[in-house]
């Protein structure tokens, strides 16, 4: 062995052990998480959600599919790190405290900024879903509040 293949040999055998293990990737599979109907204290009218993922530390973030019926909504809520809600199905409804309700429809992506107050859901005539994202502070995304007055 030549001299200049015996330092690519020691390179190659300080890299690998200085290497940490290999991160593998993770799949969760369509249905490992129950649907579950959005907490009475939570919402107003029907509502599923659909937990799709929790990411392990030290990544922080969170999100589900939420499925709207006619009429419901959220209760007011904030989140410590903003949401992101991305409309997939219908049409609903997004309002901040003390700010004009907003209609969103498939295909909007609406960002929340951190600890403000707000809620959304579906329109009163139709249903709506969407994915939401939130970023977990010392393990907590939301701080639910009152319901939303008619």
């Amino acid at each position: 062995m030549n001299a200049s293949a015996l330092l690519l040999s020691s390179a190659l055998l300080a890299t690998a052990a200085n290497a940490q293990p290999a991160a593998e990737l993770k799949i969760t599979r369509n249905g490992e998480h129950p649907s579950v109907r959005g907490a009475e204290a939570n919402f107003t009218g029907t509502v599923r959600v659909d937990s799709l993922f929790q990411a392990s530390a030290p990544a922080r973030a969170g999100g589900g599919l939420v499925t709207f019926e006619p009429g419901a909504r959220t209760a007011w809520h904030t989140h410590p790190l903003g949401q992101t809600l991305i409309v997939v199905q219908g049409v609903g409804q997004v309002r901040q405290w003390d700010g004009p309700v907003h209609e969103i429809r498939p295909g909007d992506v609406v960002w929340i900024p951190p600890n403000v107050k707000h809620w959304h859901g579906a329109t009163p005539s139709q249903g709506m879903s969407h994915f939401a994202i939130a970023e977990a502070l010392d393990g907590k995304s939301v701080e639910w509040l009152e319901k939303v007055s008619p």
